[in-house]
């Protein structure tokens, strides 16, 4: 499944340096900055974003991270992650993909922005596995996806429910719009 993944999104980064527009989209920097807003500690001492892009959003999360951990699995958007946040030495970025990859660390924040509806049930599963095992009480875990038609394995309200059954997280931040669906749990 990962080499159909990283197919997929060679085919959109070979068409232009950011596809979705999220350095230009009015959408996107809103989504991002309520994204931000709605995060409910000022700090976080290790954070965790699979999915980074061009880093954008990294880029915001990392004013508020000790240490943040982000991965792509494309080099070029990686790339222009890395010159984006050279500024920023408690950001490390690599190129590599959940679950396959996830690391073997303790994280405070998990943030899973516009990726989970790219697994299907079984593959989220599992890297909902992964995120438990690397998290621990009060840990904070972001999801914030698109709510339109996709031909994705899951839409993004799915995805977020398959995280509300989780009986280890509890959400404390729900915001729904038409365009996106943004949650916040907290690990018990």
């Amino acid at each position: 499944m990962t080499g159909t993944r990283r197919a997929y999104f060679e085919q959109l980064y070979a068409k232009g340096e950011d596809p979705w527009g999220f350095a230009t989209s009015w959408y996107e920097r809103r989504k991002y900055a309520l994204t931000v807003a709605s995060l409910p500690r000022q700090r976080y001492v290790s954070a965790f974003e699979p999915g980074c892009s061009i880093g954008i959003l990294t880029e915001m999360l990392a004013t508020r991270c000790e240490q943040l951990l982000s991965f792509e699995m494309i080099e070029g958007p990686l790339e222009r992650s890395r010159s984006r946040l050279s500024s920023y030495p408690q950001v490390e970025l690599e190129l590599a993909s959940i679950p396959e990859d996830w690391p073997d660390r303790s994280f405070d924040l998990v943030v899973l922005s516009e990726i989970a509806y790219y697994f299907d049930k079984e593959t989220l599963a599992s890297v909902l596995d992964l995120l438990l095992r690397t998290t621990s009480s009060g840990a904070n875990v972001v999801g914030v996806h698109w709510r339109g038609e996709t031909d994705y394995p899951l839409t993004g309200d799915e995805a977020h429910h398959i995280v509300d059954e989780l009986p280890e997280l509890s959400r404390i931040v729900r915001h729904r719009e038409s365009l996106f669906a943004l949650d916040i749990w907290e690990r018990a």
